[in-house]
């Protein structure tokens, strides 16, 4: 048990694409930025035409060599000769601990200005984290930051105290190389998939009905305007590229995606893939599940998402079954869901006998998160 100084605990949430970190019992995040982090190894390239002061990151030689990482979005935004950009996280679960840990100095020391110490920590997790990666976790927060007390809360539960994702690729927008030999594949996509993410959440529109060619041929075009100035008009693939959570089978019709024809029959829609995480849950709740389906992420945020699923549950569910989708009317809530679950839950006075102490943690050991926070 933590029972420490009335100290706010601090909630963050590292997920595929944004890190999220903020103080308990707040609406929102202080801090948002992308989870990826730039990295040049300073083995092979020195960068003297890049001053410090362009950067707010710190070396890092722990096992990979002297690399030299930058993260943040204005660290990002800055192209370097050479710079790798990486993410620390595959399929939710974290393969590079190093990554992890810049981000944390990053959210932690650069975002929220605190001394890790002072403050009990909240950290997001995938319900699929393994039991290796939990402890991974603690062993970094009670040896490296010190922090008084910890809890690792599950993504899936909190976005309950609120009220996981299909990327969008970059598509038809064309990119001419400018005179920047050294700049990287990886920083390239990168720069490609914020500009697309962009599109996604201010562009794109669930369609009312499955996607029919004939139907959207005359659909009015949408402007949008690139971060060089120039404007692109987006006309039925602003309908068409969201159908795809819908009907997979779609993506065979995108130029540039025909090599994943193959393995589509076995992709199963946004829809199907809730009737089935349902069926799998004992027959007496299934019913009271069905008008609870809550939508949370970034995704969330899209047009006519939340009518379109419930539209096709109602289509594909048991006749029994009265389907209702829940999302919050307010776009910046769907999109930090986790984040302010967590908030609230870390703020709540029966919480606070749930975390696990710095001294649980030096009597009993890391293995002891299973037992503090299951």
């Amino acid at each position: 048990m933590y029972g420490g100084d009335e100290v706010s605990a601090v909630v963050v949430d590292l997920g595929s694409n944004t890190c999220k970190a903020g103080y308990a019992g707040e609406d929102a995040p202080k801090a948002v930025f992308p989870s990826v982090v730039g990295s040049i190894d300073q083995m092979e390239v020195d960068d003297p035409d890049i001053p410090d002061k362009y950067s707010e990151s710190t070396p890092d030689t722990k096992s990979k060599g002297k690399q030299k990482f930058y993260v943040g979005s204005q660290d990002l935004g800055f192209r370097r000769d050479h710079m790798e950009v990486l993410s620390p996280i595959k399929d939710g679960i974290v393969v590079d601990w190093d990554m992890v840990e810049s981000i944390w100095d990053h959210a932690l020391r650069k975002c929220l200005l605190i001394d890790p110490k002072e403050h009990p920590m909240l950290l997001a997790e995938p319900c699929s984290n393994t039991q290796q990666q939990r402890e991974k976790a603690a062993e970094i927060m009670f040896e490296k930051y010190q922090v008084p007390a910890l809890f690792l809360a599950k993504n899936a539960i909190k976005p309950r105290y609120a009220f996981k994702r299909k990327e969008i690729r970059p598509g038809e927008i064309q990119t001419v190389d400018l005179d920047f030999p050294n700049t990287t594949e990886s920083y390239k996509l990168y720069s490609q998939r914020v500009i697309a993410s962009d599109i996604k959440e201010c562009v794109c529109r669930a369609p009312d009905t499955p996607y029919d060619e004939s139907s959207y041929s005359n659909i009015p075009m949408t402007s949008y305007e690139l971060p060089d100035g120039q404007t692109i008009e987006i006309g039925a693939d602003r309908f068409k590229i969201p159908d795809i959570l819908f009907n997979p089978s779609l993506v065979q019709s995108i130029p540039g995606m025909e090599t994943y024809a193959e393995n589509i029959s076995s992709v199963r829609g946004l829809p199907q893939m809730v009737i089935e995480s349902i069926n799998k849950c004992d027959v007496d709740i299934r019913r009271e599940l069905y008008s609870s389906i809550l939508l949370a992420g970034g995704t969330a945020s899209m047009q006519q998402l939340k009518e379109r699923l419930e539209k096709d549950l109602l289509e594909e569910s048991p006749q029994a079954a009265r389907v209702k989708v829940l999302a919050s009317g307010n776009a910046t809530e769907r999109r930090f869901s986790v984040w302010i679950g967590g908030s609230i839950l870390a703020s709540l006075g029966s919480f606070q006998q749930m975390w696990f102490s710095k001294s649980e943690f030096e009597e009993h050991g890391a293995s002891y998160i299973q037992r503090k926070c299951p």
